[in-house]
């Protein structure tokens, strides 16, 4: 056969001219025309509008193609070519223009291609087309006219059983497959058709030049496939034999002929726990169903098939990881029709790599592979077909499928409302640590409580699932604006109640965990100062938002899981304070002790009693609060290592800092106003100020909190004695009118300092305005620890003046007098000069008679 001949196509649309000559062609033009005008394998005209039957919704539409063959296909179609060829060549013996013609005019309409059975060696496929001669289709006029002539004296040719083998000219000649062809007889008169309808045994070549094929189709470097076809066609003429005809032809399919992965939909995916084989573990089963449409004339009965499931490594150049065994049930499948895949997988245990933390990464191959199909990307998977020892599939099936891996889009569960509520209830705080380093958990204050999560389960998880711990880092909002930031980056332990679903509700999984010192780090100060100003005079609750991303380890039966960054969103419901928080904390101050002094200042410290009417608790590793009046910081008190419990807290040790001249003359004055109302039993209030120190690792905790206006009565000192006279610094007088002295019985607050009275100027007066008398002294006494008497202290009667009748009048009754009286005092080195003003002092006088000095006592007692 001429080299031109070879070359000539003959597939070609019906009633369509030659395009062009002789001199265009080659070796590698494609055969299989892919005009609209050229009729399918049914005989229909190709419609570019035609819609799919079916509606695919997990992937986006891909190109399809019109001429779309498996090696199967690929063999059939080569045979009808070649025995064209061969039939034709029996014209061998008569002119070239015969040959011209039959070739141009010879036109093959495949109608059906049916795979009826897969046998131990190939497949049984049966072949069914249309032939004919269309002498319209020749262009040069002697050439048709010979040609039709000469045919239509031979009338018809036959061939004798054929074998045809189909090689890959690109892929070292490697044996695609072979095909045994029955004999045939077609008629070659021009326009007779001759239905062409047989069976051939199709043999499968060598499985690597599968994988060779497939694997530059999967990664889109297959622009063309070349085939080539050869075989020996012994021909006959009726019962003429015209001799056996070698005959070889190349078909070059290029890309957009070239079958792509059909769209399909899983429309059912089921997790489950099921006993595995050993009876021992137990291991996760997994029902899904896969929907496509076979938009082919091809129809085939499928085996029980066998796969394996595997997800991919840390890198690409990594071998990809068997995650589960998967069959296929058998299938029927069906032309132009929905084909359903009930696919039946196994995972019976997770491989270390596919636990292991990748190099250079903080994530496993399956973190990655969770994490695309949790956010709701399409994770891939990759298929590969597995030999099945035990099924009838014959071993060739397994042989070409398990060189064959195919990436296979899995689509992914968007778990973006996968839990439904967060919330933090019970909440305990600690403050920070002030010596812990800027950037460590510990310099951040702490919260405790019971995290309470309320997740929703995928309807396709059937398996049983306990949460054992968790971890989130989250985001606190109040309105709309961040408060700061919540870490639970240490695993907190934690347990699960599965709730079952029904047809309306989906199952959920409830979890609680009790979180112990998780750190809060505040980043706004100015929010920080909406809350506490809601919670402290709003009187209704504060709801905090939280903005989380959760890791749920998780124990199921292929061993634990960890589920990373899920995403949640919840409130955190914080309980208002009492409406009179500050008045009710009632603090009461006892055994003072001070430890240094200077002219100025002072420092002290003192066991303080203190009510918790909140229903929070506080652990406060340290803590530093001014002490302030009328704007000027007159001190600070310092306080760590306390646990500040709910109800009475008792014996807590707080260490403040006196020193009022750091605010000048006027500080100073405030100061000793302050000390001279609270001696004269006045309702005295202080302000208490926190700043950036008050936790230095928290700075805009202090700053934000430094807003409010937080203002409490002057805590109560503990004195000795019982009844009424327990809260007074003077318990009794005694006047002695004959030597003109008086002497008082004083009560220290103090425990192991002395105070001494270096100066004092003293009134008594009678109905507020009246003197009685006048007592003036300039020698020091002191006032030790305890309950003392002072030295007899000169009394200057005010003689004749009402105030002084009227205590004479009172002898053996009551009086009740006025006192003023300006004192200066000295602890240490530390002097300042208070006063003391006192209404309505109840005095009981009684006549007494010393017989040594004859003294007249007061006994005075208040009320």
């Amino acid at each position: 056969m001429a080299e031109d001949e070879e070359r000539s196509p003959l597939l070609a649309g019906k009633g369509k001219g030659r395009a062009e000559d002789d001199s265009s062609l080659s070796e590698s033009a494609p055969l299989l025309s892919s005009s609209s005008a050229t009729p399918r394998y049914d005989g229909e005209q190709d419609d570019p509008e035609r819609s799919r039957a079916a509606s695919l919704a997990s992937n986006p539409p891909s190109t399809t193609t019109k001429s779309s063959v498996r090696w199967a296909s690929v063999i059939s179609i080569i045979v009808l070519i070649l025995l064209v060829f061969g039939i034709m060549a029996g014209c061998f013996f008569v002119p070239s223009a015969v040959q011209e013609y039959a070739k141009q005019a010879a036109v093959v309409e495949p109608t059906n291609l049916a795979l009826e059975s897969i046998t131990t060696d190939g497949v049984r496929a049966r072949v069914q087309a249309n032939f004919k001669l269309d002498g319209s289709r020749v262009q040069d006029t002697t050439s048709r006219r010979i040609g039709k002539f000469a045919t239509w004296i031979v009338r018809q040719l036959g061939t004798e059983q054929t074998k045809v083998g189909v090689f890959l000219p690109e892929y070292d000649d490697a044996l695609l497959g072979t095909a045994v062809v029955p004999p045939l007889t077609i008629s070659i008169v021009d326009g007779q058709t001759t239905a062409i309808d047989f069976i051939a045994e199709l043999s499968p070549g060598d499985a690597e030049a599968y994988r060779k094929i497939a694997n530059e189709w999967l990664d889109g470097k297959l622009d063309q496939l070349k085939v080539l076809g050869k075989a020996n066609i012994p021909l006959k003429s009726g019962i003429l034999p015209l001799g056996t005809h070698p005959v070889s032809e190349v078909l070059v399919f290029e890309a957009n002929q070239i079958p792509t992965l059909p769209q399909y939909n899983i429309s059912r995916l089921n997790f489950r726990d099921l006993p595995d084989s050993d009876g021992q573990r137990t291991a996760v089963g997994a029902d899904v169903a896969i929907t496509a449409y076979n938009e082919f004339p091809v129809s085939l009965d499928v085996p029980e098939l066998g796969f394996e499931v595997l997800v991919p490594n840390c890198n690409s150049f990594d071998p990809y990881i068997l995650l589960a065994d998967a069959t296929t049930k058998p299938l029927s499948i069906k032309p132009r029709t929905d084909v359903t895949v009930n696919v039946s997988g196994i995972i019976r245990e997770l491989p270390k790599s596919l636990t292991r933390v990748c190099p250079n990464s903080k994530s496993s191959p399956l973190d990655k592979f969770l994490d695309q199909y949790m956010h709701g990307e399409a994770a891939t998977v990759y298929v590969r077909g597995r030999k099945m020892p035990d099924s009838d599939t014959p071993d060739w099936v397994g042989d070409i499928l398990s060189e064959i891996t195919v990436p296979v889009p899995f689509p992914g569960q968007g778990f973006d409302n996968l839990i439904k509520s967060f919330s933090l209830t019970d909440v305990n705080f600690q403050l920070p640590d002030p010596m812990a380093d800027p950037d460590d958990p510990d310099g951040s204050p702490k919260v405790s409580g019971t995290v309470e999560v309320l997740a929703s389960l995928p309807k396709e998880m059937n398996f049983d699932i306990n949460v054992t711990d968790l971890r989130a880092t989250a985001d606190v909002i109040y309105q709309h604006k961040k408060l700061g930031e919540l870490n639970l980056d240490k695993w907190q332990s934690a347990n699960s109640t599965k709730e079952a679903g029904d047809e309306k509700h989906e199952p959920l999984l409830r979890i609680t965990s009790r979180v112990i010192d998780a750190p809060l780090n505040i980043t706004d100060g100015d929010v920080l100062t909406d809350v506490m100003q809601r919670l402290l005079f709003g009187g209704k609750q504060v709801l905090l938002d939280v903005k989380a991303g959760v890791d749920i380890r998780v124990n199921t039966a292929l061993g634990n899981l960890v589920l990373k960054d899920v995403p949640a969103e919840g409130k955190i419901p914080v309980k208002p304070l009492p409406g009179d928080t500050f008045g009710s904390i009632h603090p009461q101050v006892g055994d003072v002790k001070i430890i240094s002094t200077s002219s100025s200042a002072m420092t002290l410290e003192a066991l303080v009693n203190i009510t918790n009417p909140t229903p929070y608790t506080a652990s406060i590793p340290y803590i530093n609060i001014h002490i302030v009046r009328d704007g000027f910081v007159l001190g600070s008190a310092t306080a760590e290592n306390l646990r500040f419990d709910k109800g009475n807290n008792t014996n807590l040790l707080v260490k403040a800092n006196w020193d009022p001249t750091a605010q000048g003359e006027a500080g100073r004055k405030i100061a000793s106003d302050m000390i001279s109302e609270y001696l004269s039993g006045r309702n005295v209030t202080i302000d208490v100020k926190t700043h950036r120190g008050t936790i230095p690792t928290a700075p805009l905790i202090g700053e934000g909190l430094s807003k409010l206006n937080i203002s409490i009565a002057a805590p109560k000192l503990d004195l000795p004695g019982e009844g009424e006279k327990k809260g007074h610094f003077i318990r009794d007088a005694t006047f002695h009118v004959l030597s003109s002295t008086a002497t008082f019985t004083l009560v220290s607050p103090l425990r192991y300092n002395t105070i001494y009275v270096d100066w004092i100027n003293a009134t008594a007066l009678y109905n507020h305005t009246e003197p009685v008398g006048r007592i003036v002294y300039g020698l020091p006494f002191a006032a030790p620890p305890g309950m003392s008497v002072t030295p007899r202290l000169p009394v200057d009667w005010s003689a004749g003046s009402v105030g002084y009748d009227a205590v004479k009048r009172a002898i053996g009754g009551s009086l009740t007098l006025d006192a003023s009286a300006n004192v200066t005092v000295r602890i240490g080195n530390w002097k300042d000069t208070v006063w003391y003003e006192g209404q309505g002092i109840g005095i009981e006088v009684v006549y007494l008679l010393n017989t040594i000095d004859g003294a007249m006592g007061f006994e005075v007692s208040y009320t």
